[in-house]
């Protein structure tokens, strides 16, 4: 089924807003980030250009008044993000059994945990193919492989099948009024159902760029359900009055 012309919309200015934030961009982070295909991508990049609201690049786009050579904010959300991934690390204990979604901040701590003997359960295509340390044990949940994400039925009957101590993973947008945003209709499904079946504690990973005023993206993604106490890992460079925000609404927040 064909996106309509409103979700295409939607999605390149929320495609823009990324880029005018990072400065520079590789299509590949934005296959990441928005859950598109790269031909997608490829092709939103051409309207927008044609549109005169921004410039591709070899690989990736850049804003109109970009210069080369100079600090890529990009580059700076990779080290945010980095951080982000290491301190979660942290909070994996010798034996946990945790969920993973889609998130590529959530998935890259397992490069962190040391010695650690972990279980993971997730959803999280990227994860086939890459090397692991011999004491974290990865069980993939199956299901419809879409822009690196398994879904569909046999995803979620998979994970209500098991159960988790810890809960790991990212999302697309933060809101400061707690909700939390993702940008593919099934993943919330599957997020909540991860959620579900935690007996423990619940962590979102949000760098500061995904932290978000209610009035500022106009969207048709939806918002996933939580029933228990979240704790929010994001970096230092997040807004402080969203993060306030967000503590009002009863969200912890760990800043790294």
């Amino acid at each position: 089924m064909k996106n309509s012309k409103a979700n295409v919309e939607a999605r390149q200015k929320n495609i823009l807003q990324y880029v005018r934030k990072a400065g520079e961009v590789n299509s590949y982070d934005l296959v990441d980030e928005f859950k598109i295909s790269i031909m997608t991508v490829r092709r939103d990049l051409e309207e927008l250009e044609q549109k005169h609201l921004l410039k591709r690049t070899h690989g990736g786009a850049c804003t109109l008044d970009y210069v080369k050579g100079s600090k890529s904010l990009s580059k700076n959300i990779r080290i945010c993000r980095d951080l982000i991934s290491r301190y979660a690390s942290s909070l994996i204990k010798d034996n946990d059994r945790i969920f993973i979604n889609g998130s590529r901040t959530a998935l890259k701590m397992l490069e962190y945990v040391g010695n650690k003997n972990v279980t993971v359960y997730t959803n999280n295509g990227l994860a086939f193919g890459r090397k692991f340390p011999e004491n974290v044990s990865i069980h993939m949940t199956g299901g419809e492989l879409r822009n690196h994400i398994l879904v569909g039925d046999a995803t979620m009957r998979n994970i209500l099948d098991v159960t988790a101590n810890k809960t790991f993973i990212g999302c697309w947008a933060v809101y400061d009024d707690g909700a939390f945003l993702y940008n593919i209709p099934n993943e919330i499904g599957i997020n909540e159902a991860m959620i579900s079946r935690t007996t423990e504690d619940l962590y979102i990973l949000a760098d500061h760029s995904k932290l978000q005023r209610h009035d500022n993206l106009e969207s048709s993604y939806g918002s996933c359900i939580y029933d228990r106490k979240v704790t929010l890992i994001t970096d230092n460079q997040a807004d402080t009055e969203i993060i306030e925000k967000l503590r009002a609404s009863g969200i912890e927040i760990i800043i790294v």
